[in-house]
Order: C-alpha cells, then sequence, then structure tokens
C-alpha cells in the first residue's frame, strides 16, 4: 500500500497540479478494480464449457480475456485443441450456435457467483478517491454483460468502488474490446473534451488495444490481473523469484501490446498518472513553442 499512502503525503494545492492537464481515467473491472487475479470469469468459462464435456484449462481461459463474454467463448472454439475435443463429442466442427449455446450456459453461471469476487484490489478505493479529489473524472467498462454487472455493482459501491460512469461489454451495437468504442462512451458520457487527456487502465491485452484505438494513454496493471492470475492467497504459497518472473512476462506483453505505463496493481497507477501528465504538460510547452 505504499504506493497510494505516499501519493496521497503531498499538500492539496501540489497535488491538483501533478495530474493537469488530464481529464479522466476509465478503469476495467477484473483484476483491475476487483477481483485480484481475474478470477471470476476464467474458472467459470472452465465450469461453462465442462457442462458440454469440453476440458479446458486455465490458461486456455485466461487466453481470450478482455473481449466482451460472447466473443471469449467465440475465439476459444477457434482453438485447434478444444476445437478438436467438440469434433470428437459431436461429431463436427463448433459453429456460431454452439457459441450461443455455451454462452447461455455460462451467463447464469457468472450471475450466480461474480459476487463471490467483488472484493476491491487493495488500493483502489483509496486511487478513486484520489482522482476525485484531483478533479479527475472516473469511468469504467468491462467485458462483462450488463446482466453480470448489474449483480456487481451494488456490491463494489458498497466497498467504495463506484466509478461515475460503466459500460458493459454487451450494450453497445459497434462493438467492444479491442475496438475504442467503450472507452469513447465512457468519453461522452463523462463529458471530457479530448480523448489525450483520458488514460486506459487495464490488465489484458485487448484492454490496452482500447485504449491506444480510443487515442488515450494506457496503463498495463501485471501482478493483479489475468496475466499473472493468482489470487492474493495463491501468491503466498510461491516464491518471490517466481512472481517477479511472471510479473516480468506479463509487463512484456502488456508493453508489445503498446501500454505506455505497466505497474503491478491500481494501488501503484498514481505515479504512473503523474509521469504522464508531465509528459503532456511537457508536449503542450513544447507546441507552443
Amino acid at each position: 500500500m505504499n504506493a497510494v499512502t505516499d501519493s496521497f503525503a503531498i499538500a492539496p494545492s501540489e497535488a491538483s497540479s501533478d495530474l493537469s492537464p488530464l481529464q479522466a481515467v476509465i478503469f476495467d473491472w477484473a483484476g483491475t478494480l476487483v477481483d485480484f487475479g481475474s478470477l471470476a470469469p476464467t474458472q467459470i468459462f472452465v465450469e461453462a464449457f465442462a457442462t458440454f464435456g469440453i476440458s479446458l484449462t486455465l490458461a486456455q481461459a485466461r487466453g481470450p480475456m478482455g473481449l466482451s463474454k460472447w466473443h471469449h467463448i467465440h475465439q476459444l472454439l477457434q482453438d485447434e485443441r478444444i476445437a478438436s475435443q467438440w469434433q470428437a463429442a459431436f461429431g463436427r466442427r463448433p459453429a456460431q450456435a454452439d457459441v450461443d449455446a455455451i454462452y447461455a450456459r455460462f451467463m447464469p453461471m457468472q450471475i450466480a457467483k461474480v459476487g463471490q469476487f467483488s472484493a476491491p484490489i487493495d488500493g483502489a478505493a483509496e486511487v478513486l478517491s484520489w482522482l476525485r479529489a484531483q478533479g479527475l473524472k472516473v469511468g469504467s467498462c468491462s467485458g462483462y454483460p450488463r446482466e453480470v454487472l448489474d449483480q456487481l455493482l451494488p456490491q463494489a459501491a458498497a466497498a467504495g468502488i463506484a466509478p461515475d460512469h460503466v459500460v458493459a461489454g454487451d450494450e453497445l451495437s459497434a462493438g467492444g474490446r479491442p475496438g475504442p468504442f467503450m472507452a469513447l462512451a465512457n468519453v461522452l458520457a463523462l463529458g471530457v473534451t479530448d480523448v489525450r487527456a483520458c488514460v486506459k487502465v487495464d490488465d489484458t491485452v485487448p484492454g490496452i488495444e482500447e485504449g491506444l484505438n480510443a487515442g488515450m494513454w494506457t496503463v498495463g496493471l501485471s501482478l493483479s490481473g489475468n496475466e499473472v492470475g493468482y489470487s492474493p492467497e495463491e501468491l503466498t504459497h510461491v516464491s518471490a523469484a517466481y512472481v517477479d518472473a511472471r510479473v516480468a512476462e506479463a509487463e512484456a506483453k502488456l508493453k508489445r501490446a503498446g501500454a505506455h505505463h505497466v505497474v503491478r496493481s491500481i494501488a501503484e497507477l498514481p505515479g504512473a498518472l503523474k509521469a504522464i501528465a508531465k509528459t503532456v504538460r511537457k508536449a503542450r510547452r513544447v507546441q507552443r513553442g
């Protein structure tokens, strides 16, 4: 928590200038604000496929994370190892109707269990409060459908996680990640005047690509999210060296996707935001000549 508390140990007048001219930060949900390790969707994908007799590893289930859940399932069925299981079980290759069937099985399972994974990631509530104190707006979007978010949001709000706006993965006709549409819907709803003054924070490659496609700055989260995929309790059973190696792999992957900064969790976000704001201020001074 030092990254958070250190960020707050500054005078209000100094703090207000640290993030100028940024206007908004737009967050993902699982693995970013809540659900350290992004465990809820992963496990339920495994369970939903199992009801069709298809065996998924947790690593396979995590592969397309960040996409809307229907597209996540569609992408999983393109994996030859999974498609071959489907062929063996049903005598044919998976089709769109099969995506629909798995999605229909997945949804009630996800709705029933998402509340079990609504705990905020350490530092999340404090960072949101800090952002608002600096005058920034707080947006969010998710690969979760609206029905799932409707279960998650009240529990998250009770724990101090209540963004100014929320966009679900199934409610825009233009589509979801890696397209810019959910991020830009936040821009419109929040009244942001310049996408270049926005920062997208996400733990997945499609989420980083979403922010880049919207013309925003991006910050990736390595340890708390999908790429490492460990709960806090699981992390206590592995060595620090192993964790560091996994974090390094996650950081490299998110940077290859184009993330401008990568930090371990939201608790370290203030430092990254200050660095982005400083870069923007410097660029504007240069432009003014």
